[in-house]
């Protein structure tokens, strides 16, 4: 019988396996690890999947940076004229 010697980490695993199973999070993520952190963005997602897959335990400064990470909200790209509508005609 397998005793679950660590219960939160297995819960923020499901939780994050799921936040960076949406396209583009994963990579994402590992493009700001590497940015504040170093190193290669391959690297870094090779690393994550390393996690996710449980070779590898993130460490607690780790888990809480990629926490911060999938908690941030998503960009836009899109930007409006000040005083525009969405839909007001363009003419």
């Amino acid at each position: 019988m397998r005793v679950d010697r660590k219960p939160y980490l297995e819960a923020w695993l499901r939780r994050t396996g799921r936040e960076l199973s949406a396209s583009g999070r994963l990579s994402e993520a590992a493009l700001i690890l590497s940015r504040n952190k170093g190193g290669d963005t391959g690297e870094w997602a090779e690393r994550l999947k390393r996690i996710l897959v449980r070779e590898e335990d993130p460490g607690f400064e780790l888990l809480t940076e990629i926490d911060a990470i999938l908690t941030r909200p998503a960009r836009r790209d899109v930007t409006a004229a000040p005083g525009k509508d969405l839909f007001e005609s363009c003419e």
